[in-house]
C-alpha cells in the first residue's frame, strides 16, 4: 500500500492509536504521514484529557505554538499547586506523573525545628527540602487521589531522598513501607544500608558520625537485603519505592503512601526529604 495515497483524516485516525514515540517515527514512514504527524489532531490525543485544568494550575503559565510543542513542554517537570506539587507526562506515553513535596507530606513533628529544619536545596525545583536533625519517631506519609493520575496504568510510588554526610542511626534498623488504596494494603520493609570506600558495609552500632573526610555511599535494599527497592538516581537523589498499584478507568479512591521507624529508641539524623513521586512502573 502506498500510504501517500490515505486521506489526511486516515492517517490522523491510524496515528491516534499510537504512542508519541510512534507518531514521531512515523515521519519516517512517508511524505503523507511526515505532514500528518505534527497535525495537532494527532497530539491532541495524547495529551491528557483533563490538561487543561491541569494547566490552570501551574505556578508559571507556559506558551506553546501547537499541540505537539504543548506536548514536549509538559514531559519537563513544572510547579502546580503553589509550588507544593510537581507534574509531568512520560515522554513515551503521555501517561500523568506527579511529584508532592516535602511541604505536601504529613510528616510527624515536621513543624517542630528541633527535629526537623527546612531549607532550600539547588538540587530541588521545589523551594524547600525537609532535612531530619535529630528524632527517633520517623514517620513520612503522603496522600493523592487515583483521578489525578491516567487510568489503566499500573503506577510506583516513590521517596525522593538524600543522606546527608552528618547521617547517623538510619541503617540501624528497618524501615517500614506501606501503600494503600482504598482498602487495599501492600507493606514490606527496607533498610537504607552504608558502605565505605573499601566497599564493606559500615558497622551501625560504632559509626553513628562518619570520620570525616571518608565519603560513605548509600543503599535501599529489600527485606532479604539483596536490593531491588530503589537507589540513585540521575538527578542526584536517591529513591524509595514504596510500593506500587493499578489505576483502574474508574477508579476514585484515596492513596496512602509512607516511610516509619518508630519501633527503635535510637537516635538518627542526616535524611533529606524532597517529595514522593508518583509515575508508571516499567
Amino acid at each position: 500500500m502506498n500510504f501517500d495515497h490515505l486521506p489526511e483524516d486516515c492517517c490522523v485516525h491510524i496515528l491516534s492509536f499510537t504512542s508519541p514515540g510512534d507518531a514521531c517515527r512515523s515521519s519516517l514512514v512517508s511524505s503523507s504521514f511526515r505532514a500528518t504527524a505534527d497535525a495537532d489532531s494527532v497530539w491532541r490525543k495524547f495529551l491528557p484529557s483533563d490538561h487543561k485544568q491541569i494547566l490552570s494550575r501551574f505556578v508559571s503559565p507556559i506558551a506553546y505554538s501547537s499541540s505537539k510543542d504543548l506536548f514536549m513542554k509538559l514531559c519537563s517537570p513544572n510547579l502546580i499547586d503553589g509550588g507544593d506539587k510537581m507534574f509531568f507526562i512520560e515522554k513515551s506515553t503521555g501517561k500523568k506523573c506527579y511529584m508532592l513535596s516535602a511541604r505536601d507530606l504529613s510528616i510527624t513533628w515536621g513543624s517542630h525545628p528541633l527535629y526537623w529544619t527546612w531549607r532550600p536545596c539547588l538540587e530541588s525545583r521545589f523551594a524547600e527540602v525537609a532535612e531530619l536533625r535529630t528524632i527517633w519517631w520517623l514517620e513520612i506519609c503522603g496522600t493523592t487521589n487515583t483521578q489525578m493520575l491516567s487510568p489503566k496504568t499500573a503506577y510506583g510510588a516513590y521517596l525522593i531522598i538524600k543522606i546527608a554526610n552528618r547521617a547517623y542511626g538510619l541503617d540501624i534498623l528497618p524501615s517500614e513501607v506501606s501503600l494503600e488504596v482504598g482498602n487495599s494494603k501492600s507493606q514490606s520493609t527496607i533498610y537504607l544500608s552504608k558502605r565505605n570506600n573499601s566497599g564493606k558495609q559500615a558497622s551501625s552500632e560504632h559509626e553513628h558520625f562518619p570520620k570525616a573526610g571518608r565519603a560513605s555511599r548509600w543503599r535501599v535494599l529489600d527485606e532479604d537485603r539483596s536490593g531491588g527497592r530503589g537507589g540513585e538516581r540521575g538527578d542526584g537523589w536517591m529513591e524509595v519505592e514504596i510500593g506500587s498499584f493499578y489505576n483502574g478507568e474508574c477508579d476514585e479512591k484515596d492513596v496512602r503512601m509512607s516511610l516509619r521507624e518508630v519501633k527503635g529508641v535510637h537516635l538518627k539524623g542526616g535524611l533529606i526529604v524532597e517529595g514522593i513521586e508518583l509515575r508508571p512502573k516499567q
